[in-house]
């Protein structure tokens, strides 16, 4: 007698890999998104908007927001409260051990500046501590006619600047030591610290005061007050200052900024994922 046909499916080819369930295809698709968006973001040059980031991705804008939000609730994405523009948190610096480099510490300092700048009628700049090197990392000057010009990607030295000293405040006394090994401690002015042993007795007292000041050290006519800039392990990474003039930089001004300075300081700290009580901190 004839058989009926077997109604059961034939297995597929050896090395086939399983068929993916709606589900599994529906979370891989959004794990496909979620990534892109992170390469976005990290791949702009400032915060990236809601419109920018939908149409890059090829997504509709509710979908977009819905992806960018959840990015933001786990923790990879913020949002800027002003602009609602996305940036990058410090949580996959923190995942890979990395550190930031010159450039993204200033495309994250420029706006926090901007506050600065404004709050003290001042020329402001973030230094980064990157390879034993102080690099101005970004910079906002003054609008009126007499301003401190500076410029980014130049480098200060560790012992006569506010930026430098602000730093080594905060560094390992072995790391501190061998940058002064690599410098030739040249007196700029009669102001300028020459030996490593009164710098030593400068970085006692700015440890004490929480923050350096270069009072005509490095320029005759110039003062600048800095504050250190630490990251998510409790370390220094770079340092934030307000300068100008010494006729405009009166003893009185230099109190007056250290408030502002100290807040927008402190702002670039946590956006680097500094927790205040970390170790070594201020």
């Amino acid at each position: 007698m004839k058989q009926p046909p077997s109604t059961r499916r034939k297995p597929p080819p050896a090395g086939t890999p399983p068929a993916a369930s709606p589900r599994a295809a529906s979370t891989h698709r959004s794990l496909e998104r979620g990534l892109a968006a992170l390469e976005a973001v990290a791949g702009a040059t400032g915060p990236v908007t809601l419109a920018d980031t939908a149409r890059r991705l090829g997504l509709h804008r509710s979908t977009a927001h819905h992806l960018m939000q959840t990015l933001v609730a786990l923790g990879y994405l913020r949002q800027d409260e002003v602009t609602r523009g996305y940036a990058l948190t410090p949580k996959l610096h923190q995942m890979t051990g990395r550190k930031w480099s010159v450039e993204q510490l200033g495309e994250l300092a420029q706006p926090i500046l901007e506050m600065l700048t404004a709050a003290t009628d001042e020329g402001s700049s973030v230094a980064a501590w990157v390879n034993g090197t102080v690099t101005i990392a970004a910079k906002r000057e003054t609008d009126g006619p007499l301003r401190v010009v500076q410029s980014v990607g130049a480098e200060r030295s560790i012992y006569c600047t506010a930026v430098g000293k602000a730093i080594a405040g905060w560094l390992p006394h072995a790391e501190v030591q061998a940058a002064l090994a690599r410098t030739t401690m040249v007196a700029h002015t009669p102001k300028t610290i020459t030996t490593p042993e009164a710098f030593e007795t400068e970085l006692r007292r700015i440890r004490t005061a929480g923050y350096a000041i270069d009072d005509a050290e490095q320029h005759e006519g110039l003062r600048c007050i800095a504050m250190p800039v630490f990251c998510y392990t409790g370390e220094v990474i770079g340092s934030m200052c307000v300068v100008g003039p010494r006729h405009r930089m009166t003893h009185q001004k230099l109190q007056a900024v250290r408030a502002p300075l100290e807040r927008c300081s402190r702002q670039l700290s946590e956006r680097l994922g500094h927790v205040a009580d970390a170790p070594g901190s201020r």
